[in-house]
């Protein structure tokens, strides 16, 4: 079964790590019903040897005792099993909640940073305490005693890293119809194809090389739609007619 966290991404979006708190903050969340049902049990041994209305109502604490701390236990179990800490090639998400779900995500490329402490104890277990950090050194999210801490953080900067490096790239520059200016090496050839371009008296004969950088300009605005096939095939001929 699909789990909810899963319903938030978005197209293309991939889970690089999934965790939730450790095992131990469990326990540690649980504590007081855990003291709750063993007391109840140490109760129900001791009233053994009690008779009379004492022992109904003890008999009764005991039952209370035990339920209760069971059905506490249950809660906490589930509300620790619904958590959901994903680290994708996009953002941070955190999703928590039973039946109200609550989901708070931190985009990749506005982390500047994330601390992690850890002492000992923390080490020894593989958990720890993990601030994510803005550009203005605010902590964004904290997750506490969060599992394979290590991992989640180092998995976070290495995709934060490959999502800078794709931004990185050169995009290609817009349609000349968008009212971009046109690339360098198409500019000549754009003033060629323009409509209001009067044309010349007499045709410049041109060179091999010069009819071939002509022809990439041409396909280069041809594919990306500033001009159409039929136009980059009628200045094709006539700039083989050059030669």
């Amino acid at each position: 079964m699909p789990r909810y966290a899963d319903s938030l991404l978005s197209d293309g979006e991939q889970v690089i790590v999934r965790s939730r708190q450790h095992w131990l903050a469990l326990l540690l969340d649980a504590r007081y019903p855990i003291l709750l049902f063993i007391g109840g049990l140490v109760l129900l041994f001791l009233s053994q040897n009690v008779t009379g209305t004492v022992h109904d109502v003890v008999g009764y604490v005991v039952i209370a005792a035990i339920v209760i701390g069971l059905l506490w236990i249950a809660k906490v179990y589930i509300t620790w099993y619904s958590e959901d800490y994903l680290v994708t090639n996009r953002r941070v998400l955190k999703v928590e909640g039973i039946i109200n779900k609550r989901s708070a995500d931190s985009s990749l490329e506005k982390i500047n940073d994330a601390v992690l402490e850890q002492d000992l104890f923390a080490r020894m277990f593989n958990y720890g305490d993990l601030d994510i950090l803005t550009a203005a050194d605010v902590a964004v999210d904290r997750y506490r005693m969060l599992n394979r801490a290590s991992q989640f953080k180092r998995e976070m900067l290495n995709q934060k890293h490959d999502l800078e490096g794709e931004y990185g790239r050169p995009l290609p520059s817009p349609p000349l119809r968008s009212g971009a200016p046109a690339m360098a090496t198409a500019a000549p050839v754009a003033a060629a194809v323009a409509p209001s371009a009067p044309a010349a008296p007499t045709r410049r004969e041109m060179s091999a090389d010069e009819v071939t950088r002509a022809l990439g300009g041409l396909a280069d605005l041809r594919d990306r739609g500033a001009i159409t096939p039929e136009e980059y095939e009628h200045k094709k001929n006539d700039l083989l007619s050059r030669l």
